[in-house]
């Protein structure tokens, strides 16, 4: 029997790796733009740190992450997401130090138990930012205008930026009641999530999917008439901003976010034709989560793509164009003495730069040719005993159908100067 990849898991194949490196090479191109630097953390830490940083009342920590133990008995977690591990890292390494803003980025797989479906994967790729030790609404604005820009200049139209305050510790102590209030009556009828959030964190009650308890959170209190003066400023402040750069956003009074870590702004941007997953971007504020790991009181702010997620949006919208980068030079080798004096052929040409392949089995002509049309080579360097006897290589132009006799000692000069041409 084969043994297959695990459930909720892809491989990237060779014919897709380019659109993927494309997608990488373009957000560190914007990044560098934006002022963003790269950080890369492990694949897993210890569970605490996302008990503590995501809140142990979300469907990450409590239904979907991988937790085990090593072998000196520590519970470990593979990272469900990296804003968590990013804050770790920033602490531990004392990037604060300085007392200045830190702008950083990442790209990495994460890991969820989900249920795989289109565009959501058990082993997924996320790219990130994280800004840490600046609180201005203006940095809110540049943030979101990262995410969008991305998105944007990766070629996507149909984006719809969603935006919200989800207010602070001060302001939410109101809107919990009220929302408990709202809910109670209607409880008893609700999922069993919900019944498990109401008193935990009764937020979470307005992102439940489930159609009845959706349809009730539909005329649940608005955060917005709850939030204090500071908050309230910020979020006017934010929009200001985001304007001010021709961002389009709509006020989403229902979006809260997953994660209990947000504070003040959250936002998600969709892809509409992607229906129910429509959603390719999200983050937000969160002034408290460097405290709630052990840090001091550094206010900070983010977001992620998923990156299968991006990359189905782009393909739906035939977006994913086909790139193959093709050979400069194939050797056909006829015999032993040819192929062992086109390896060393292969070799100089690689020093110079070319793309070169050969053939290693010794096949006919024909089978060889027939591999360099498959590599898509501009030209194929052909040697057998005569030519090595006369110190010449054929030297066949692949798109011309012609064909011409090189002195060996010029030919990866020739090949060099043609392509270069």
């Amino acid at each position: 029997m084969v043994i297959t990849k695990p459930r909720g898991t892809k491989d990237i194949l060779p014919d897709t790796v380019e659109h993927w490196l494309k997608m990488e090479q373009h957000i560190r191109t914007l990044c560098a733009q934006f002022g963003y630097q790269e950080i890369r953390t492990p694949m897993f830490e210890y569970t605490e740190l996302f008990q503590r940083g995501i809140g142990d009342t979300t469907d990450v920590v409590e239904k979907e992450m991988y937790t085990f133990d090593d072998r000196g008995g520590k519970s470990l977690t593979l990272r469900p997401e990296n804003t968590a591990s990013v804050v770790r890292a920033y602490l531990e390494n004392k990037l604060y130090a300085d007392g200045g803003l830190t702008k950083l980025f990442y790209m990495g797989s994460m890991f969820r138990y989900d249920r795989p479906q289109a565009g959501r994967f058990r082993e997924f790729h996320q790219f990130g930012v994280e800004a840490l030790g600046e609180s201005a609404p203006a940095l809110d604005a540049e943030v979101v205008l990262l995410a969008y820009t991305l998105l944007e200049t990766l070629g996507l139209t149909d984006l719809e930026l969603h935006l919200n305050s989800v207010g602070c510790p001060n302001c939410r102590a109101a809107y919990r009641k009220a929302l408990q209030e709202y809910f109670r009556p209607h409880l008893e009828k609700m999922c069993t999530d919900c019944k498990s959030r109401f008193e935990r964190n009764p937020l979470r009650l307005l992102d439940c999917k489930n159609e009845y308890d959706a349809e009730i959170s539909k005329d649940a209190p608005n955060i917005i008439n709850y939030l204090d003066d500071d908050c309230r400023t910020h979020f006017e402040s934010v929009q200001r901003f985001l304007t001010a750069a021709k961002v389009p956003f709509i006020i989403d009074l229902r979006l809260v976010r997953g994660l209990d870590y947000y504070t003040k702004t959250a936002f998600e941007i969709k892809y509409l034709p992607l229906g129910a997953q429509s959603a390719v971007a999200g983050g937000g504020r969160y002034d408290g989560l460097v405290q709630e790991i052990g840090g001091p009181a550094i206010p900070g702010i983010g977001f992620a793509v998923g990156l299968e997620r991006a990359l189905l949006a782009l393909e739906k919208q035939a977006l994913l164009k086909s790139n193959a980068e093709y050979i400069d030079v194939f050797f056909v080798a006829l015999g032993d003495a040819a192929q062992l004096h086109a390896f060393s052929l292969l070799d100089a040409a690689r020093k110079r730069g070319l793309k070169a392949q050969m053939d290693f089995r010794g096949r006919s002509m024909k089978a060889q040719m027939k591999q360099a049309n498959k590599y898509g080579a501009r030209f194929t360097a052909i040697l057998g005993d005569d030519e090595i006897a006369a110190g010449i290589v054929s030297l066949r132009d692949m798109a011309k159908s012609e064909q011409e006799t090189v002195n060996e000692v010029d030919l990866i000069d020739k090949i060099c100067n043609e392509v270069d041409r």
